[in-house]
């Protein structure tokens, strides 16, 4: 790197997912989504948390298969949509 250049080395930006797979999971099967918040309703998991980047996700997605689950949806949520992900917004100036 030449002498006076910069280089930013970005962080990989997070996102919160809410991932639905049909049929309750057993609490055996809970213990593969640490760190997921976990609800069930009408039959269905539903699976809500902060997703580093692509190939944690794409790991989710992998044991979702491998316990044998239909997955029925996988969405990002915005900041709004979600409680954690509006406590790690920084709080925005008031206008005068």
């Amino acid at each position: 790197m030449e002498s006076g250049r910069r280089q930013m080395i970005r962080k990989p930006k997070r996102s919160v997912y809410r991932i639905v797979v049909r049929s309750e999971l057993s609490y055996k099967d809970t213990a593969a989504f640490e760190g997921m918040e976990l609800e069930t309703q009408d039959g269905d998991t539903i699976l809500t948390g902060e997703i580093i980047d692509q190939p944690h996700l794409f790991g989710i997605l992998e044991r979702i298969n491998g316990l044998g689950l239909q997955l029925l949806s996988v969405q990002a949520l915005t900041e709004d949509a979600h409680p954690s992900a509006e406590r790690k917004r920084e709080p925005k100036e008031l206008e005068s």
